[in-house]
């Protein structure tokens, strides 16, 4: 039986197009009225179903042109944001905003050609790079006109507002810097709250942006597959998104015991210094009082709450970098000379010609401290306003660890340019800078004559305490708050009240006073309007310990674990460089045995690292009610 049918010839214009057709014998005839028999039309639309049906080569082949396409693109991309960064005007603004939108544009384009192979069988390489393709968008747009310019536009803003933000304080405009140093010093309550407030009246007007990004990405990541922005950026540890956040409540609950200790001291020691009215002995802390702009990191009132007896330390580190005559460019060659002991490659010529090592007098920079890599290969450089303290020569080992992890992996593929996973990156630094902070490391390096003895340790230790563990529920609750963000949890009217909420059930703080109606004080932390995921520091707090303990077995080190540094260790270098060198081309246990021996996290060496001081700290607080109600 025949009978006149237009099935073949729709389906066939549908799926390849008239040329595609016409390659199947289909003349333009036969596509304007086809009177065929069924089975010729049943055998037709098999051709075509056959002819659409992605192979592996063509996986291989999409990959090959993606990472091409991504190259080139990041290059110029990575340019411009440089060019922005390091000068605030309009056109760079506008530049960026421009080469954003392009990015993403690309980024979602080849995010959603990679779902197209999803149900191929490919080599594992080509899986990992199509499934690093769908997941290396921080921010998806929606594959729609103007989505990406949109999206752009705002990131730049959010971005630029927190990068020029300043407040009147004492009559005068000052710049977060300012601020910060200031209330790392003020030991006047009045004034650490005016700091503290003071910083986050730039805030309230990113709120409405923000929420808007939030909508444009979650409809970019439900494009992909994902629930929402925040499954997305879970699904980038080689596991399910909520294996990942079980993950993360695991290491924290090794670790909560221990930062329940310290908070039960420095509250106490805080009473002492303030009394009831300012900080009870009992509940959470106030948060402006412990000299850090967001309270990640306590280090800064150690005075305040050092031991009563013994609590003094025969070297200032800071007065010594000074007393020593080092200033800024001296800071980061003696960060690049730890890596070169280990018997890793000098930085290359044009990272001083290029970096910013301090602050521009004639131009608005982003002064948050940052390591680049411009081209994928050699041009690695440092954003930075370094000042000669102790803080900046930390900051400048970790920073540097970044451009190292950068140059070791530059000859794998594109896609493989990147950390095991991103906690990775930022623990390469971090467990360098273990080593950097010791005194043996200081004696190494002609900062310090003699080493401390035993009786340094608690203040030693109480010291690296008061920075490490105090930051790791800060590590947690950024994300927490954006996963409830993204997931519509927290709507944008309740952005505050959930911050504060974190505040308390993470850290055990609480602000200074009440916030008013239209606070974002999510906004007032760079990570927030940068966009930058935050989980990976708290990881990263984990994984610089698990590297620190294995180095030093490595190196044969039988002292206390606080007391190692490999510095001038080659054969800990060539494993630490072998690590580096994977990039991410493998799954993060994999990178993570290369170098420890260990496939899994393992907080056990934050214990082993701080045990000496968690027992003393226990004995500290015999009969005192610690903890705080969330």
């Amino acid at each position: 039986m025949k009978r006149t049918l237009m099935t073949a010839a729709a389906a066939c214009a549908f799926t390849l197009g008239l040329v595609g057709c016409a390659s199947l014998g289909m003349t333009d005839e036969a596509m304007d009225t086809a009177s065929v028999d069924e089975d010729a039309v049943a055998a037709a639309v098999r051709a075509v179903e056959a002819a659409a049906v992605p192979t592996a080569a063509d996986a291989i082949a999409f990959v090959a042109d993606a990472e091409t396409r991504l190259a080139a693109l990041s290059e110029e991309a990575a340019r411009i944001q440089w060019s922005r960064a390091t000068n605030i005007t309009y056109d760079t603004m506008w530049l960026e905003s421009r080469v954003n939108a392009e990015y993403t544009e690309l980024q979602v384009e080849l995010a959603n050609g990679a779902a197209g192979f999803n149900d191929v069988e490919v080599p594992a390489d080509v899986r990992r790079k199509l499934n690093l393709l769908r997941l290396g968008i921080v921010l998806p747009a929606p594959n729609r006109p103007g989505a990406a310019g949109e999206l752009a536009e705002i990131t730049t803003r959010l971005d630029s507002t927190y990068a020029t933000g300043k407040f009147e304080y004492q009559g005068r405009q000052i710049t977060l810097e300012e601020a910060s140093a200031l209330l790392a010093t003020t030991r006047d309550p009045a004034e650490a709250r005016a700091l503290y407030e003071g910083w986050r009246t730039i805030s309230p007007v990113m709120a409405s942006d923000y929420a808007r990004m939030v909508e444009i990405a979650n409809e970019g990541a439900s494009e992909l597959g994902f629930a929402d922005t925040g499954a997305m950026w879970r699904s980038g540890y080689d596991m399910e998104p909520d294996a990942f956040a079980a993950e993360t409540d695991r290491l924290w609950a090794q670790v909560k015991p221990f930062y329940e200790n310290l908070h039960c001291y420095v509250r106490g020691r805080l009473n002492d210094r303030y009394g009831d009215a300012v900080q009870p002995d009992q509940g959470p802390i106030r948060a402006d009082l412990l000299g850090n702009m967001w309270s990640q990191q306590w280090g800064n009132i150690y005075d305040v709450v050092a031991p009563a007896t013994g609590g003094g330390s025969s070297y200032d580190l800071t007065e010594r970098l000074v007393a020593s005559g080092y200033d800024a460019r001296r800071m980061v060659e003696t960060g690049e000379g730890f890596y070169v002991s280990m018997g890793l490659p000098a930085l290359p010529g044009t990272f001083w010609e290029r970096s910013q090592i301090t602050r521009p007098r004639d131009r608005e920079v982003v002064c948050h401290a940052s390591a680049w890599d411009l081209d994928n290969l050699e041009d690695i450089r440092i954003k930075m306003c370094t000042e000669v303290n102790a803080e900046d020569f930390y900051t400048v080992h970790h920073e540097l660890g970044h451009n190292y992890y950068q140059r070791a992996y530059k000859d794998q593929p594109f896609l493989f340019k990147n950390g095991a996973n991103d906690g990775f990156h930022e623990a390469i630094g971090d467990f360098v800078g273990l080593s950097a902070l010791t005194p043996t490391y200081l004696n190494q390096i002609g900062l310090l004559q003699t080493v401390p003895g035993e009786a340094e340790d608690i203040p030693f230790l109480l010291k690296m305490a008061l920075d490490k563990i105090a930051f790791m529920p800060f590590g947690l609750m950024v994300d927490r708050w954006r996963w409830g963000v993204f997931n519509g949890e927290t709507s944008p009217t309740e952005y505050n009240d959930a911050w504060s909420a974190n505040m308390l059930r993470y850290q055990g703080l609480v602000p200074p006073g009440p916030r008013p109606a239209n606070a974002f004080d999510a906004g007032a932390k760079y990570h927030i309007p940068g966009n930058t995921p935050y989980t990976r520091y708290f990881l990263a707090h984990i994984y610089q310990f698990q590297f620190h303990r294995a180095a030093c077995e490595q190196a044969g080190w039988t002292g206390p674990l606080h007391r190692c540094s490999v510095y001038g260790n080659a054969e800990v270098g060539a494993r630490f460089n072998a690590m580096m060198e994977m990039g991410q081309s493998r799954p993060w246990p994999e990178a993570m045995e290369a170098f420890t021996g260990q496939r899994e996290n393992d907080a056990s060496a934050v214990a082993d690292y701080f045990a000496p001081l968690n027992a003393w700290l226990t004995v500290q607080n015999r009969g005192k009610d610690c903890g705080w109600e969330a």
